[in-house]
């Protein structure tokens, strides 16, 4: 059984361990979905870039998605013989020492109680000030980061926390990534992942970063790492626990099957399309982007997320990089966007408005809207780590059409990815194959852009459940049924090799948009201008 909890939704898959056939899914709504305006309860306002959800929602997945997979997939219970779980990352919350989250104490009206989604964006200015101290003392592990630590991950938001509401920070007991949180749920003891650990929680050789350096930032962040986050990591597919009677009674599954260590919704998926082996680059597109890669050496390299020992598969190096905003780009330009008449002919045609602006937009020549655009509307993660910085569209007349900035839209996100690949690639990491997962590579002009835009061939992830499969290799490693990851993965995991080419013509046109790209991300990515704008914007908010 693989779990897979998304931003908007969690989904399960049960899985046949013999040779990764999936059986049956099932996918549970989460009902508070994204908090991003109102506090739950108190119906409080929240402030910009806030993004929390209620850890109720990922428990009910536990309760309907699990028992109505294996329900539809008729099976035996008994038959299961593992579960493993993938989650969202960062999203990280505050909890009792036994694990109760703080949302859910006496202090549920206090809006840093709640726990974070991986898009809370507002603990920028901690991941600056956590950047400039470890560059200025020379700490060794910011290079494993690209030079940058995040506002996404765990340290950024801690502080935060700490800085903005000390009664809640010195309630916790425990500052834990929902990947582990939600294995404390099945199990009944506390465990860590060394992916999200390295990744999330700037765990590198051994160990946090130092008390020292941690009190430069505060002197009462000191020991955070210490008495918050510190406990032995567990090695991605092993054997953490058992499942517990509670969590057996909500799954509908045997108490004491083999559950496995917690780990990432991207990381996990290398399993599910077979791309453990160095130089294969998963990129997992959906709300937002992860790029995952292994290799045999470990190279400083700018801009990415994180490189980590062992961090996809043991006996490699994990590197990741992603963007911010993928899916939710193009979600945004349907609401903002999309004049009736279109919403009319979607209606008259059967069609969603996806489907709709791609058609029209697969007429379009490359360049004919005459625009280019940056995919940054939910910040950059790669490659300049700013979640202060935001989305541009240059080239719009009284001309420019739906489809036109749809298309533009598209396009920023593949440049976006290119910039990643050349970044990778000059820094030493080979990038020998380009595979996608995730629910937007069913788009098809999408992926033919990516191809063309990056000049190579895009192979496809075969399932369309690639975290809950990946999960479920994962699960049938704890459970013994594979000696190790790469064994099962090469029995469960299968992949649709070359499904896009790039063709030549569309490649050099691309080339010449590209290039205009990347002097729009040079120049508003260095300068202060974007920056100014967002403090226009959250000035004005707070004088409200």
């Amino acid at each position: 059984m693989g779990v897979d909890f998304g931003t908007l939704s969690g989904r399960a898959v049960v899985v046949r361990v013999r040779d990764g056939a999936e059986l049956a899914t099932a996918v549970h709504d989460y009902p508070h979905g994204v908090i991003d305006r109102n506090l739950p309860g108190t119906g409080a306002s929240l402030p910009p870039d806030w993004a929390l959800q209620h850890p109720q929602d990922w428990v009910d997945v536990l309760r309907h998605a699990v028992p109505a997979a294996v329900a539809a997939a008729g099976v035996d219970p008994v038959s299961v013989i593992g579960i493993a779980t993938d989650f969202t990352a960062c999203t990280v919350l505050p909890t009792l020492a036994d694990g109760t989250p703080l949302a859910e104490t006496g202090l549920a009206d206090r809006p840093h109680a709640w726990p974070k989604l991986w898009k809370h964006h507002a603990a920028q200015g901690q991941a600056d000030r956590i950047n400039d101290l470890a560059h200025a003392r020379g700490e060794q592990w910011i290079s494993r980061y690209g030079g940058k630590i995040s506002a996404e991950w765990q340290f950024a938001k801690a502080l935060q926390v700490l800085e903005e509401d000390p009664q809640v920070y010195d309630s916790c007991a425990r500052w834990i990534e929902a990947a582990d949180w939600i294995v404390w749920q099945l199990t009944g003891a506390e465990s860590r992942n060394a992916c999200t650990a390295g990744y999330k929680g700037i765990y590198q050789d051994g160990s946090y970063p130092g008390e020292q350096y941690l009190a430069g930032l505060d002197p009462r962040f000191s020991d955070f790492a210490r008495t918050r986050l510190e406990f032995p990591l567990s090695a991605l597919g092993s054997r953490v626990g058992s499942l517990s009677a509670r969590a057996a009674d909500w799954t509908g599954l045997p108490a004491g099957i083999a559950v496995a260590a917690g780990n990432v919704d991207a990381h996990v998926t290398a399993a599910a399309a077979q791309a453990v082996e160095d130089g294969r680059l998963l990129a997992i597109m959906g709300t937002s982007t992860c790029h995952v890669v292994n290799a045999p050496v470990l190279a400083d390299v700018p801009g990415i997320c994180g490189v980590v020992a062992g961090g996809i598969v043991e006996g490699t190096y994990g590197y990741e990089a992603g963007q911010s905003a993928v899916g939710d780009i193009f979600a945004w330009a349907l609401r903002q966007g999309v004049p009736a008449e279109y919403l009319e002919e979607a209606a008259s045609l059967g069609e969603d408005l996806h489907t709709l602006l791609t058609r029209k937009a697969a007429r379009q020549p490359v360049g004919g809207h005459g625009l280019v655009a940056l995919d940054w509307m939910n910040g950059n993660r790669s490659v300049l780590v700013d979640h202060h910085l935001s989305g541009v569209i240059v080239g719009l007349t009284l001309a420019t059409r739906p489809e036109d900035v749809y298309r533009a839209l598209l396009e920023a996100t593949a440049f976006g990815t290119r910039v990643i690949v050349e970044t990778l690639e000059s820094g030493g990491v080979p990038v020998n194959e380009f595979i996608v997962a995730g629910g937007l590579a069913k788009n098809q002009l999408l992926m033919q852009i990516y191809s063309d835009v990056l000049r190579r061939p895009v192979s496809l992830a075969a399932s369309q459940q690639g975290p809950a499969l990946g999960s479920a290799i994962h699960a049938a490693v704890a459970a013994g049924a594979h000696p190790d990851v790469r064994t099962a993965t090469a029995a469960m995991g299968s992949l649709k090799r070359d499904a896009f080419t790039p063709d030549s013509a569309r490649a050099d046109a691309y080339d010449a948009l590209f290039a205009e790209y990347r002097l729009l991300h040079d120049h508003f990515g260095t300068g202060d201008l974007l920056h100014r704008l967002r403090n226009v914007r959250n000035n004005a908010i707070a004088s409200l």
